[in-house]
């Protein structure tokens, strides 16, 4: 009998229909916010500390004291951290840093350029290739020629080591399922992280500089590699495969002149992507020490200098597009080289073959020489200091840019910033964090039930317990309301932009190559247009998480409610249904689950991109994270406020995730 009874109200639980529980839990949390306001926040000052925090500084003492003494350091970590620093210092005098015997690096700048424009020819195009040349000529008329080098040597020492391991995993995990059922979960959690909070844990085992940078950077660019070089391998056609195998093919024979060359493309764009990511890690890492022109944007945000921050993210922009379009050309000549053979069209191996090789040759000789001089000669070494100051312009434009948008559009963008603050983000911050933790906690694990389902619940409720344990609670809030706050935008933004996209073949063209481009540019970059038009604020980390976050939401849009069944629209047309009806009465709800995903990722996104945004002002786990880079004594506090922005990101990670499962199978 008691089983009975016991057997009901699961019965029931299970049945809670989201459209009418989700309202009677936002009103009952409401009442009671308002009679218990302001007890039991959890609130701390920006130097206040717990005993956790307390802790974690003792465990950074005691850490960077065992560090010459203890034999995992002495015999394990140390020897990695030498290792990287070496290898980073070796390609840095290669390019960039004076050697120990030279006052210039082993090949200056006309030798760096040379190279890097051969390069792109022999991957791309003469466009590509005058496009290289124009962007590293350009690093010196700004008069970043050291940095951006450093930031391109950071970045190869990752990229060289990520293919050196990620190609291999990648290569294994697409021949073996069972391998790519173990590395999946790990690779989803590793791109679920936001890239801000590797950055505390390894500056603690591998102190800060360039080994953590590059060992920061490296777990944030292998996943792309290792899953695109996966699917490459395992979308290549398994009738071409079987036939190899019928005559006589070993499994190695059928790897390497079967799968690898026929997934080559895919797994050229697999490199692109790590590359991407590479170059906005290291641009990240500068909070732990990491040369290159992230350094500087550092210094310019924190000193609110906007001019100098849009010079050094131009660079690091223009960096990026020639690296994205170098390596875009390889994957496209791969495509090229795939499907016309040589010899059987009489084009490949013709003239324009044989006028290729030959340029190839004569860019090759005319590099070896300015390698030569650039060695040799100091004014191939050095950027020429008589160069145009372009950079100087470009930041007395932008500072003067600047004063007149505060002097003369001050009321527009006060009124943008009254409206998103008041109307949205903070009533919003209220309610998450100016009422007793319990009861929020309580709401949000409530609303997750609804939404996700039990496990999403009890996901939701294990990372908050964990962020009240680790005493960052009331900041966490804060991030979390802007995080939301953001997210909204991004969806009404994704939903506008994307049906449009949709349902204008023409809008998709033109929309879609800016999309493409906005997702090459590295984080930071964002911050700095906004922190001219709204200074130091959170609307600033807001604004620019939005714009970072957009391009991906909008092309999940687009894509789902491209994928609805046309017959579907049709019939709905055929009866009398208005556009406005068709969009909101069948493409919107049928499309449903990937408007869940397109949240998803847009979660992820935001969350990376309002972190960041604790250089400009935005305050909570941003700020703390910062904060524990900077002084010794906030190290612990800074770490808990990393660990406590992994489990934001689990909880809305897992919860959308969760969401998005049990709206597909409702709809279907």
């Amino acid at each position: 009998m008691a089983t009975a009874e016991l057997s009901v109200p699961r019965r029931r639980l299970a049945r809670l229909d989201p459209r009418w529980g989700v309202p009677v839990v936002l009103a009952v949390w409401l009442l009671l916010w308002v009679v218990l306001r302001g007890h039991a926040t959890l609130a701390l000052d920006n130097a206040e500390l717990t005993s956790v925090h307390l802790r974690l500084n003792r465990l950074n003492d005691a850490i960077g004291a065992s560090r010459d003494s203890n034999p995992v350091f002495v015999y394990f970590l140390n020897d990695i951290r030498s290792a990287i620093d070496a290898f980073v210092t070796f390609i840095q005098h290669l390019i960039s840093q004076p050697s120990a015997d030279r006052p210039v690096p082993q090949i200056g700048w006309l030798g760096v350029v040379a190279i890097a424009t051969t390069l792109a020819y022999g991957f791309g195009t003469w466009r590509v290739a005058l496009l290289t040349a124009a962007g590293f000529v350009l690093f010196g008329l700004q008069g970043l020629w050291q940095e951006s080098m450093d930031t391109l040597a950071l970045t190869l020492a990752t990229v060289l080591l990520t293919v050196l391991f990620g190609l291999p995993l990648g290569i294994w995990a697409g021949v073996n399922r069972r391998v790519d059922a173990v590395v999946t979960p790990v690779l989803d959690f590793m791109q679920t992280m936001p890239s801000y909070v590797y950055l505390a844990p390894l500056a603690l085992f591998f102190l800060i500089g360039p080994a953590s940078a590059v060992i920061a950077t490296f777990i944030y660019a292998i996943p792309p590699i290792i899953r695109i070089t996966a699917h490459g391998i395992r979308d290549v056609d398994e009738s071409t495969v079987e036939a190899a195998r019928a005559m006589g093919s070993t499994r190695w024979q059928i790897l390497t002149r079967v799968q690898l060359p026929m997934a080559k493309r895919t797994i050229v764009v697999g490199l692109n992507q790590t590359i991407m990511a590479a170059l906005s890690m290291v641009t990240i890492a500068a909070l732990i020490a990491a040369p290159g022109v992230g350094q500087t944007i550092i210094r310019a945000l924190t000193t609110l200098k906007v001019g100098v921050a849009c010079n050094a993210g131009l660079a690091i922009v223009v960096m990026a597009i020639v690296l994205d379009r170098t390596t875009t050309a390889a994957s496209q000549r791969a495509r090229t080289h795939r499907t016309d053979r040589p010899g059987r069209t009489g084009r490949f191996w013709g003239r324009a073959w044989f006028d290729r090789r030959l340029a190839v040759l004569a860019l090759t000789a005319v590099t070896i020489v300015c390698v030569y001089l650039s060695h040799t000669y100091v004014w191939a070494a050095s950027f020429p200091a008589t160069a145009p100051d372009l950079g100087g312009s470009i930041v007395s434009a932008v500072d003067s840019a600047t004063d007149w948008v505060q002097l003369h559009l001050a009321g527009v963008t006060g009124a943008v910033k009254d409206v998103i603050s008041y109307g949205l983000l903070n009533p919003l911050q209220a309610v998450l964090a100016e009422g007793p933790w319990y009861l929020t906690g309580s709401a949000v694990v409530l609303l997750s039930l609804l939404l996700g389902g039990r496990v999403a619940a009890l996901v939701t409720a294990g990372c908050l317990g964990l962020i009240v344990a680790l005493g960052v609670w009331y900041d966490a809030m804060f991030t979390l309301a802007a995080t939301l706050v953001a997210t909204v935008i991004v969806m009404l933004l994704g939903v506008v932009v994307g049906v449009w996209m949709a349902r204008s073949a023409a809008a998709d063209r033109v929309i879609r190559p800016v999309l493409d481009a906005g997702q090459t540019m590295p984080a930071f970059v964002y911050l700095v247009p906004f922190l001219g038009l709204f200074g130091a604020s959170r609307l600033t980390a807001i604004t620019a998480a939005v714009v970072y976050a957009a391009p991906a939401a909008i092309k999940l849009v687009a894509d789902a409610v491209r994928g609805v069944s046309h017959s579907a629209v049709e019939a709905a047309t055929a009866s009398g249904s208005t556009t406005w009806q068709v969009i909101t009465k069948v493409q919107l709800p049928m499309a449903r689950r990937g408007l869940a995903l397109a949240a998803n990722q847009g979660v992820i996104y935001v969350l990376a991109m309002v972190v960041v945004g604790g250089l400009v002002g935005a305050g909570a786990l941003g700020y703390d994270v910062v904060a524990g880079f900077a002084q010794i004594s906030l190290f612990g506090k800074g770490l808990a406020a990393g660990a406590a922005i992994v489990l934001l990101g689990v909880l809305l990670d897992r919860t959308a995730r969760a969401a998005a499962n049990r709206t597909g199978r409702a709809h279907h």
